[in-house]
């Protein structure tokens, strides 16, 4: 039998391991990411995107404004060399295309745009990547194929002049975009950075000298493979191949970005401020994390800083409208951006996608990205450890309270621990980007255990109700059980009048028995007594509704007036006083004598008491006359006495009456029989004694005293044990003396019960 504590702790530790196997499933994640970082995106709201990031939008208003086709692929390239020239000279640090540029158009316009990238020598274009499939087997034959993803080169005439070339391949709807690649891992054997972490590495350029000189004190072996300053790489266009060599370094030893953070944060570098700290903090992080990451979005599209294309190109202009915008220092990002249809090709669907079908452009992802790495605020989950910890530490809080509580008091807890939880794990996530779990605390364990406390409940409850059930039907019949149940209020007020047998048994001197014997040696002899005299009564369908001390009451009753039911009450009596020898038989040196009384008629069944006692049984005349009969046999030295109503029709039964009585406090005379047994049983000596007893109650009845008293000598002399031949052999002797009179009419009057 658990415990009141081992029971809620046994919740809470199913619900915690329950949410332990849910978050080993994909889909856990995979909703997750869908539900739970979108929910606290959307509590979170739209937030300003730093200032260092620019978005020059390609866009509709651009190609009409500048009297162009509005695909991009067919806009001049020189266009976008004079658009290089004015970043360039508005100092822009980096300059990103998220445009591809797989063949040559007009050359003079090639020629113009590959000037203007060699010139400004801070330009990365993108490199598409496709995948193409192909069979296992040399054959084909069995049908398998393998996915090989490839980049897409850039043409040469534009990508020898670029600083470097880089992809950035997102999903497409109806995927999310929750996370982006930094190197573009999948299908590459050496993943190539994507363009943002390329934009960022020269965008940081200023604190390379100090990585080198960092991982110089970390690992000196490791650092002569890297070249002293970043200029070289970028003078030789290979900074893509110095940044796969770096990543190559740390995956290669996987504990090196942590010693590199830790002796930053031990030296005392006088030529870094926080901010190129911070840089140099988020460069280590970039190579020694993950090839991933997941996309802090700022907003809805627009929200990182966006001047269209027509107007960048009017930048320094006299002329120019609008505020004007400060390029210096800032890494610019040209795409497609604008407020955009899900149908475009540059589109995709973010938690900040809206129902009329308004999606992101990659270049903003893009520009995202880059300024999540420059604040190292990117979306982070909690830890492995850290996430297994809350689930079962909540599963395990949850479960013990829901167990511990009523219904309401839980729910409303749940409430409000739940509405904790996600104000604690929303500001966390608006703060620095923590991204605390969601779906599985609170919409996978937290209904969980409120359903599975309220079960648990209601199986307990069931079964305490079972066991009341059959606790009470050994005090109720099972239909008042079933009244009780379903309805306890109308209870006390409920009843019915029914044709009812009553068998009412008492031992006779019990009082100075239990003046012999201790309470308990009473108690248990009671409790064999009453086991042995109870069995006749349930083998004959009766029900025993009232114990008091030595005595018992036990009922039949059906709806109108029945001679079987009237048999049964009378087998029943003849076996309880066979069952009384038995037991007497078992137990030395004691003999319970037993006094049976059995009457029929109506009786009304029901809940007799007031205030907040009752008790089941019934009441009436019918009751009370069967425990006068039980009491007339001291009076006979009888066992079992029966009224005339008990025994009419009933066939198979040997009986002699005994008399007409009125009993003590009755208007009405009752004819009384003795039930010796069943006449199939009954030898010649018991017959002949009916027989001899029945002539001598005749003569009795005509006031021949003296014949009378004869006769029920002969009927002593034929059984000894004859007690009512020995009552009226007094009462002859009595009226005698003193005779009842002529109006007498045979009816015994008793004076006490």
């Amino acid at each position: 039998m658990l415990t009141r504590l081992l029971k809620p702790l046994l919740l809470g530790v199913v619900i915690a391991i329950t949410g332990l196997l849910i978050s080993f499933l994909q889909f856990a994640h995979d909703f997750e990411e869908d539900v739970g970082l979108g929910l606290l995106f959307k509590l979170r709201g739209a937030k300003p995107a730093p200032p260092d990031a620019v978005v020059v939008s390609i866009d509709k208003d651009s190609a009409d404004q500048l009297n162009i086709p509005e695909n991009p692929e067919k806009w001049p390239r020189s266009m976008h060399a004079r658009l290089v020239d004015i970043l360039s000279k508005a100092g822009a640090s980096v300059v990103t295309f998220d445009m591809h540029f797989l063949e040559s158009r007009v050359a003079a316009d090639d020629k113009l745009f590959a000037q203007a990238i060699s010139k400004a020598g801070n330009v990365v274009l993108g490199d598409p990547m496709v995948a193409r499939e192909i069979p296992v087997s040399p054959s084909g034959s069995d049908g398998e194929e393998h996915s090989i993803v490839k980049i897409v080169p850039t043409v040469p005439i534009l990508a020898d002049p670029a600083v470097a070339t880089a992809p950035f391949v997102l999903p497409r709807i109806p995927f999310k975009v929750n996370r982006y690649w930094t190197f573009q891992s999948e299908g590459a054997l050496s993943p190539p950075p994507t363009f943002p972490v390329v934009a960022y590495q020269l965008f940081g350029m200023q604190v390379y000298d100090d990585f080198v000189r960092l991982l110089e004190k970390v690992r000196p072996n490791l650092s002569r493979k890297l070249p002293q300053s970043l200029d070289e790489s970028i003078k030789t266009k290979s900074v893509g191949k110095l940044m796969r060599d770096i990543k190559d370094i740390f995956e290669s030893d996987p504990a090196l970005a942590g010693q590199m953070i830790d002796e930053l944060h031990r030296s005392d570098s006088a030529s870094l401020d926080s901010k190129g700290k911070l840089m140099l903090t988020t460069l280590i992080k970039l190579y020694g994390g993950p090839n991933w990451r997941y996309v802090n979005y700022y907003g809805p599209p627009r929200t990182v800083t966006t001047i269209p294309y027509y107007r960048a190109l009017q930048l320094g202009e006299s002329s120019a409208s609008g505020k004007p915008v400060d390029l210096k220092g800032k890494a610019v990002f040209v795409g497609l951006s604008e407020r955009i249809l899900a149908e475009r090709k540059d589109s995709f669907y973010t938690v900040f996608s809206q129902a009329n079908g308004v999606f992101i452009g990659g270049v903003e992802i893009a520009a995202t990205a880059f300024l999540n790495m420059l604040e190292d605020k990117s979306v982070k989950p909690v830890g492995n450890y850290a996430y297994l910890f809350l689930i079962v530490f909540w599963g395990l809080l949850i479960g013990i309270i829901c167990r511990v509580s009523t219904i309401i008091v839980g729910a409303l807890t749940l409430a409000g621990l739940s509405a904790l939880y996600l104000v604690g794990a929303q500001y966390s996530f608006a703060t620095d980007g923590t991204w605390y779990p969601l779906t599985i605390p609170l919409f996978a364990q937290t209904p969980l255990a409120f359903v599975g406390a309220v079960l648990w409940n209601y199986v307990e409850t069931n079964k305490e109700r079972q066991q009341i059930r059959r606790a009470l039907a050994y005090y109720v019949p099972d239909e008042v059980v079933d009244q009780l149940a379903k309805n306890i209020v109308d209870i006390k007020n409920s009843g019915q009048m029914v044709y009812g047998a009553c068998l009412f048994a008492d031992v006779a001197g019990y009082t100075t028995l239990s003046e012999k014997m201790t309470p308990q040696q009473l108690s248990d002899l009671m409790h064999k007594y009453f086991e042995a005299t109870f069995e006749p009564v349930k083998k004959h369908g009766g029900l025993v509704v009232n114990l008091k001390g030595d005595s018992f009451l036990a009922i039949w009753k059906a709806a109108h007036a029945d001679d079987n039911l009237r048999r049964q009450a009378c087998l029943a009596a003849l076996d309880v006083a066979k069952a009384v020898h038995h037991f007497n038989g078992t137990v030395e040196n004691l003999n319970l004598p037993t006094r049976v009384g059995v009457h029929s008629g109506q009786i009304f069944l029901g809940n007799i008491g007031a205030g907040d006692h009752y008790e089941y049984g019934p009441t009436g005349d019918t009751v009370n006359t069967a425990s006068r009969m039980d009491g007339l046999n001291k009076y006979l030295g009888t066992e079992v006495l029966v009224s005339e109503e008990s025994v009419q029709n009933v066939d198979g039964l040997l009986t002699r009456q005994i008399g007409k009585f009125m009993l003590k406090g009755k208007a009405q005379p009752i004819v009384v029989y003795e039930l010796l047994g069943r006449i199939d049983e009954a030898d010649n000596t018991q017959k002949e004694s009916c027989a001899i007893f029945a002539d001598a109650l005749a003569t009795f009845r005509r006031q021949s005293w003296n014949e009378a008293a004869e006769k029920f000598h002969q009927a002593i002399e034929n059984s000894e044990s004859d007690g009512p031949a020995h009552f009226y052999l007094k009462l002859c002797e009595e009226y005698k003396r003193t005779p009842p009179g002529e109006a007498w009419d045979g009816v015994i009057a008793l004076e006490e019960k």
